[in-house]
């Protein structure tokens, strides 16, 4: 089968179409014929040398897919092949086939279509484990989102609004500010113009956020604590400002604040099995019901994965960047 791999660390340029063995359903697994994948910022790390694979995963980068069910390993029961699934992965999305266990599937809503459904299982999980298992977000708390016009910020808007929470989101240009608005975000932040920890402050009478989803790090995690209300939760996700960074613990203290560092893609196969149990539970049936949706900012051929990682890297979409798969 044709995969996208990395021939060395580097820019999007090292990305190349080889071929390598086709896989195969181990117990508990089964394999997909990969219809599309999504670019994580995972991705663009392990591009990069600096987040390689766990151990066992496929050396080539791609943490979701969707796709037909085309084998299916011993002890695997519910799923028979030709099912349109989409799937959660530790690795090998950016190829034409992919296995997985069958605890990550996720049954593709009827009213999404197959390709646009590889959008859903990294920013579902991601959100919904953080944002309710981990920080217990609450209806009427403030919920600040840093990067509200990614794919990880679009689906935390969607979901916190839906439970009934108040949303605030930073993002670098009006454009975004203005999707983050429609989509339910109530306190719009450009952080090239604006203080948000000053924005945060004055828009909640000086109560702060309850909440903050940071995909920043280093770089925000002063202010992050700052902006944090009395018992509020920072929930750290990435590190794209930077990782190390001194914490003022005087000021967590004060606030009877919690910081957590969370990261899904080490987690344990049964820890990853439970979130997912958990989504489909809770937030997949809003998928079902159009009240949550996938923003798909374009769809691009998987040979055209530089030009994908361009995009993530340069920021400037709104929501997931898709690279459709194709057979030949």
């Amino acid at each position: 089968m044709k995969i996208i791999s990395i021939s060395k660390p580097g820019g999007p340029e090292v990305l190349q179409c080889t071929e390598v063995p086709d896989p195969h359903a181990a117990e508990a697994e089964v394999v997909i014929e990969v219809v599309a994948t999504a670019v994580n910022r995972a991705d663009l790390l392990q591009r990069q040398g600096v987040y390689p694979a766990p151990a066992g995963a496929p050396d080539w980068p791609g943490l979701e897919v969707s796709g037909r069910i085309c084998e299916i390993g011993k002890g695997v029961s519910g799923w028979a092949l030709g099912d349109p699934v989409c799937a959660l992965l530790t690795g090998g999305g950016y190829a034409q086939k992919v296995a997985v266990p069958a605890t990550q599937l996720m049954p593709v809503p009827t009213n999404i279509s197959l390709e646009d459904a590889a959008a859903l299982p990294e920013v579902m999980c991601t959100v919904w484990n953080n944002l309710f298992m981990v920080a217990g977000l609450q209806a009427g708390e403030w919920l600040l989102v840093h990067g509200g016009g990614s794919g990880i910020g679009t689906m935390a808007i969607q979901l916190a609004r839906h439970m009934g929470a108040r949303i605030a989101v930073t993002a670098g240009s009006a454009d975004k500010l203005e999707r983050c608005r429609a989509l339910g975000a109530e306190l719009l932040i450009n952080y090239r113009e604006q203080d948000f920890v000053e924005q945060v402050h004055a828009h909640t009478q000086g109560r702060g956020a309850n909440v903050i989803l940071d995909i920043m790090g280093a770089k925000y995690l002063g202010k992050n604590l700052d902006c944090l209300g009395y018992k509020g939760r920072l929930v750290v996700i990435g590190l794209q400002g930077g990782i190390k960074a001194e914490i003022n613990l005087a000021t967590l203290l004060s606030k009877r604040g919690s910081l957590y560092a969370t990261a899904l893609r080490s987690l344990s196969a049964q820890d990853k099995a439970d979130i997912v149990a958990s989504v489909l539970q809770n937030a997949w049936p809003l998928v079902q019901t159009g009240e949550i949706q996938p923003i798909i900012h374009c769809r691009l051929p998987y040979t055209a994965a530089a030009q994908a990682h361009t995009i993530v890297q340069e920021s400037t979409h709104v929501g997931k960047v898709l690279l459709t798969v194709s057979r030949e």
